[in-house]
């Protein structure tokens, strides 16, 4: 059996390359995951988008149950390591619903490579059975944020970090990059920086219709864009939001105490 794991971009049908499209086409089955009612409009996008780009009456959607982590264990990465197992377990599930089916596509936010776990989770499904994965790069939401800022993401010969939002809580900035991308942030992370010197580029949504973004010196822009988080997120159940964050070089913002 093959898996393709396409990259879809952020939630726009454009954002799809031609390749991806082609795969999909390709595909015997598309296994959709399901969510909850709180985030069905991200099953719903994914629907969306096969009904735009499939053309192959032979290619057929099946839905499948995602599980949740489990918050009574304590350990971070033991928490995420049973939570992956748990998806693999629903990934085999749903592909032996459909024993026919020889080409299996999943689709991925963004791209494959960056801060997502289908590439892990595949190899634990590939434990159980035989599988060839073909992955198919799509653009990531960093870049769809600095084109929806109209910005460089890096400085002159500059370097840049992509980080989590844990990460930058619990550790502060980074030595020795003037220029942050931080993903996966739950808790609005910026708010333990001293803002002096650092500036934001915010975005929700990006690339899809209802796109918010907001950028300014961080102590400004700071409090309208948690204003603007949470009322989005009350408004659509849930929320996917990145940002990029720069200081002027040789300056130092540190933990706020």
């Amino acid at each position: 059996m093959e898996l393709l794991l396409v990259g879809i971009g952020t939630g726009n049908p454009e954002h799809l390359t031609l390749q991806a499209i082609r795969a999909l086409n390709s595909a015997d089955l598309v296994l959709i995951p399901e969510k909850g009612a709180d985030k069905a409009d991200l099953a719903d996008l994914r629907r969306t988008i096969c009904e735009e780009v499939l053309t192959n009456p032979a290619t057929r959607l099946a839905g499948f149950p995602m599980p949740v982590r489990d918050p009574a264990t304590p350990d971070y990465l033991a928490r995420v390591n049973d939570w992956h197992d748990a998806i693999a377990s629903r990934w085999a599930a749903a592909i032996d619903a459909h024993p026919d089916a020889k080409r299996v596509a999943l689709l991925v936010w963004g791209d494959p490579a960056l801060y997502d776990s289908t590439l892990r989770i595949a190899e634990r499904l590939a434990r159980s059975r035989p599988i060839e994965v073909t992955v198919i790069p799509g653009l990531m939401s960093p870049q769809v944020l600095t084109a929806a800022h109209g910005i460089p993401l890096n400085l002159l010969g500059a370097p840049f970090l992509v980080t989590t939002g844990r990460r930058l809580r619990d550790e502060g900035w980074p030595d020795g990059v003037d220029t942050l991308v931080v993903m996966l942030d739950g808790e609005a992370s910026f708010t333990n920086l001293q803002p002096d010197g650092v500036s934001i580029w915010w975005g929700a949504y990006v690339g899809m219709s209802n796109q918010i973004i907001d950028h300014g010196p961080l102590a400004e822009a700071g409090p309208r864009i948690l204003a603007t988080r949470a009322a989005a997120r009350a408004a659509h159940g849930w929320i996917m939001d990145i940002y990029l964050l720069r200081r002027k070089p040789n300056s130092h913002s540190e933990s706020a105490p």
